[in-house]
């Protein structure tokens, strides 16, 4: 028997927000961890989401895994552009 996602009873991805909250850092240090690739992440449209088993993996002193490439237009979230110095 199949069971549908939205009968799932745990969530898959928390807000940033969330994210900083579980971790005890500030929203905008949690968003540039994201960009810098150190919080798994996922762009969905212009919305992001931190993936929480890695993160719960990353938590517990694992090796982050290799990102595979996203399917559907789903997208790790990219490196900020530098700033001129």
């Amino acid at each position: 028997m199949e069971v549908a996602l939205v009968d799932r009873p745990e969530r898959l991805v928390v807000s940033v927000t969330e994210a900083a909250e579980m971790l005890g850092i500030s929203r905008s240090l949690a968003y540039e961890l994201a960009a810098r690739g150190e919080l798994p992440s996922r762009r969905f449209g212009g919305r992001i989401v931190v993936l929480l088993r890695p993160l719960l993996r990353l938590l517990d002193g694992e090796p982050p895994a290799a990102a595979p490439e996203a399917p559907g237009g789903l997208s790790a979230v990219p490196d900020p552009p530098a700033r001129a110095s």
